[in-house]
């Protein structure tokens, strides 16, 4: 009896060590695989193996946790069965080849905490089912070529910490919402086409250590309330189209000391208030 409870118990141990994720992920991976030319990837996969064995599959409790293929030569689209992962909590493809748009189903992965799809050919808008996944804490998508406006529901994402978009084509005006997002440290829209007034409610970010906007098409007055965020620790705002008066404190903490693009599209300093009578000179 106690040969037989022995090898019972080995037996037992030898299954969990090598069960397999569920039917419906691995093939969501498959998919994922053939969508992006997986037999080309710098390091591929054995699909006869175990997919505990797949380079970049990150597996806790027999569930995908996290998909992290950086710089492995993936071309090609990422597609819509990217949802079935719903376990996933990370999802980084940076630095491929990927083309195509961002699914609308990525909204389903709802454990899902970071997003880097980064240093890509991505083209279309932000699906706005990205709202959906409110576990959302770092979402990078820069150096693509994305088009449209950000999504209103951008701000649902309650816990994001992180938003980097910069070097696309977006556009548009900067939603409300997004300046509800009380945790958020980096935001970073940089080098795109943005454009509108920057509402004094950017004081309410006042996680942000972080804040990009340079070159876009920004306009009117700076707004002082940006002073007021005492986290802040890098800050460039210039050759955008705001004009009026600033701060030396505001022109001291962005990069450029506020360079501006006139209506000529030549570069020049927002003039300073230095004290109660008026204006003096320009930043050092």
């Amino acid at each position: 009896m106690k040969t037989i409870t022995t090898t019972f118990f080995l037996f037992f141990i030898s299954f969990l060590a090598l069960a397999e994720v569920s039917v419906t992920e691995k093939e969501a991976l498959v998919k994922f695989y053939q969508s992006t030319n997986g037999n080309q990837w710098k390091k591929t996969w054995d699909l006869k193996a175990a997919t505990s064995t797949w380079y970049g599959v990150k597996i806790k409790d027999n569930k995908v946790v996290g998909l992290e293929l950086p710089n492995n030569n993936l071309k090609g689209q990422i597609p819509a069965e990217i949802s079935n992962l719903k376990y996933l909590e990370t999802l980084d493809l940076f630095k491929n080849d990927l083309n195509g748009s961002l699914p609308a189903s990525i909204g389903e992965l709802q454990a899902l905490k970071t997003l880097n799809v980064s240093f890509n050919r991505l083209t279309g808008s932000i699906p706005v089912t990205i709202g959906n996944a409110k576990s959302l804490k770092i979402v990078e998508l820069y150096m693509n070529s994305l088009t449209g406006g950000l999504p209103n529901e951008i701000g649902n994402l309650a816990q994001l910490e992180n938003l980097s978009l910069f070097n696309n084509m977006l556009e548009g005006e900067l939603p409300k919402s997004l300046f509800g997002l009380k945790n958020l440290k980096v935001l970073m829209l940089n080098s795109n086409n943005f454009s509108g007034k920057l509402s004094y409610e950017v004081e309410n970010l006042t996680a942000l250590e972080n804040l990009s906007l340079f070159e876009n098409n920004f306009v009117g007055q700076v707004p002082f309330e940006l002073e007021n965020l005492s986290n802040l620790k890098e800050m460039n705002i210039s050759y955008n189209k705001f004009n009026g008066l600033i701060s030396y404190a505001l022109a001291k903490k962005d990069t450029f000391q506020m360079t501006m693009l006139n209506e000529k599209g030549l570069a020049v300093r927002l003039p300073l208030i230095t004290d109660n009578t008026g204006v003096v000179g320009t930043p050092d």
